[in-house]
């Protein structure tokens, strides 16, 4: 009832009479009453004025399942949504839920993680009220071997909602991490439920840094946020649904082909490494070259000295020959 109430009212823009409430929800004026003091006491500024009826007259960044739903406009992400005010991780949230049977395009969001995790197993610092912690879980008819294409439409998904919401410039350092102005802003995590030659669930987890101000020792000079950037007026709500909205775009294209034919173009648009001398952190052997795009796998393509050569998303990590890109 609270997110139906929210969503008339942002809808509306003005004053809402409690009667065309009651209408368009199909409730008694004392359930709209009631779920009107539940909005306010989670932080809504609600306005009442006689014969003009209830008008949001702002909030502030709250992020709860009410304001998720209330924002959403997706047609088939988050349909269901989970909201934790603390969670371990929303990918460990989402991956029990996968297991529990929540449907495809169930999104898992949280306001801090005790436990949030990067690429390689590092930590992702997750603290309060200050950055997006989201996660996806995907049910995708593909092989287990194509999954990795899924964390670069994240990244495009990502750096788009960025673009036209937040009004950045964003970049994608190959796979997945977005930089803005050579500083990392977001990180993307997918983790696997496979058998040898299916897919039971993909979970894709994502971290954008909105209000942080500071960073640990390690990461800081590699590290910004939208704040630092200049963005001070982020809904993280907003923010998430705006992510969820280019991730659906981008992942019905996917599906024409079950590749990234169709999107390869603006991801190398998007390309922070595009033709630029690269270092290829391979555990194998490291090598360098210059970065020319990606295939329709999602592969980067490096020309070296001795040819070109594909670089598949994974345990290798690419570097700048001079820093992080």
């Amino acid at each position: 009832m609270k997110s139906e109430i929210l969503a008339a009212l942002k809808e509306n823009g003005d004053y809402l009479s409690g009667q065309l409430l009651c209408e368009k929800l199909g409730v008694s004026r004392t359930a709209v009453w009631k779920g009107i003091q539940k909005l306010r006491q989670e932080g809504y500024v609600i306005e009442a004025v006689s014969n003009k009826g209830y008008r949001l007259a702002g909030t502030e960044d709250i992020l709860n399942e009410d304001e998720l739903k209330s924002c959403r406009r997706t047609r088939w992400i988050g349909e269901e949504i989970h909201f934790f005010e603390v969670a371990d991780s929303t990918n460990i949230r989402a991956k029990q839920l996968a297991e529990e049977g929540s449907c495809h395009g169930t999104l898992v969001a949280a306001d801090r993680q005790d436990a949030g995790r990067g690429r390689r197993g590092k930590n992702w610092t997750s603290p309060a009220g200050l950055s997006v912690y989201m996660s996806l879980i995907l049910k995708p008819r593909i092989k287990p071997q194509s999954a990795s294409m899924l964390t670069l439409i994240a990244g495009l998904a990502v750096a788009r909602a960025l673009k036209e919401y937040a009004k950045v410039s964003p970049q994608i350092k190959w796979p997945n991490d977005i930089v803005i102005k050579g500083k990392k802003v977001c990180g993307i995590l997918a983790e696997l439920s496979t058998e040898i030659e299916e897919i039971h669930y993909v979970v894709v987890g994502i971290g954008i840094n909105v209000r942080n101000t500071e960073f640990p020792e390690e990461i800081a000079p590699i590290a910004t946020s939208l704040l630092l950037e200049g963005r001070d007026k982020i809904r993280r709500a907003e923010l998430i649904e705006a992510v969820c909205e280019a991730f659906e775009d981008y992942y019905d294209i996917f599906l024409k082909t079950y590749d990234l034919s169709g999107l390869k173009g603006e991801y190398n648009q998007y390309l922070v490494n595009k033709d630029r001398q690269v270092k290829v952190l391979d555990p194998l052997k490291s090598f360098e070259g210059k970065a020319v795009g990606i295939t329709d796998l999602g592969e980067l393509i490096v020309e070296t000295e001795e040819g070109q050569r594909l670089v598949s998303a994974g345990e290798v990590s690419v570097r700048g020959m001079y820093g992080y890109v």
